[in-house]
């Protein structure tokens, strides 16, 4: 009975293992993405905006079209940034399922785990592929995703199906 319940356990903490690797690696990848390539910085509302529930002041609805410019600059320069940021991470994700399936016979668990790493980087960067508000890149980045993950599901799951029954 101890045996069966040694092997539950070590199961559940395999399982928490391999999401929490999965989990270290797309967050590795988004925090060198944001250290290495730093995004537009965005401005900062002026204080004297701060008037809630009372009349805006001449000088105040001035500064108020002043941000507002401000920020659409801000929008438009997030765009291709967002784009960018979005063609790393998709190509991190990729590399990171290159090398979960390089692996997966010798170390499962870490396979298994840069993996989910992979498939988490792939929809942040698919995310941030929207962000870009540009319908035919994130065409092209869900068409990679969409090739990636079928590629993967079939490998991981269909074929050892297929291959044992010889």
């Amino acid at each position: 009975m101890e045996k069966r319940h040694s092997y539950d356990e070590n199961k559940i903490l395999r399982l928490i293992y391999t999401f929490f690797l999965g989990l270290l690696f797309a967050i590795f990848v988004g925090v060198g993405v944001d250290t290495f390539y730093p995004g537009p910085e965005s401005p900062k509302m002026p204080i004297e905006l701060n008037s809630y529930g009372k009349e805006l002041t001449p000088q105040q609805v001035e500064m108020q079209r002043e941000f507002d410019t401000k920020i659409a600059v801000y929008d438009e320069k997030m765009k291709p940034y967002n784009r960018n940021v979005s063609i790393v991470m998709l190509i991190a994700s990729v590399v990171f399922l290159v090398v979960s399936l390089a692996f997966e016979k010798k170390i499962r668990i870490m396979s298994d785990g840069v993996m989910l790493g992979g498939l988490f980087s792939l929809v942040y960067g698919l995310a941030r592929g929207f962000a870009s508000q540009n319908s035919k890149y994130v065409f092209v980045g869900v068409s990679v995703g969409l090739v990636v993950v079928l590629y993967l599901g079939y490998h991981r799951f269909v074929r050892p199906m297929t291959t044992g029954k010889s």
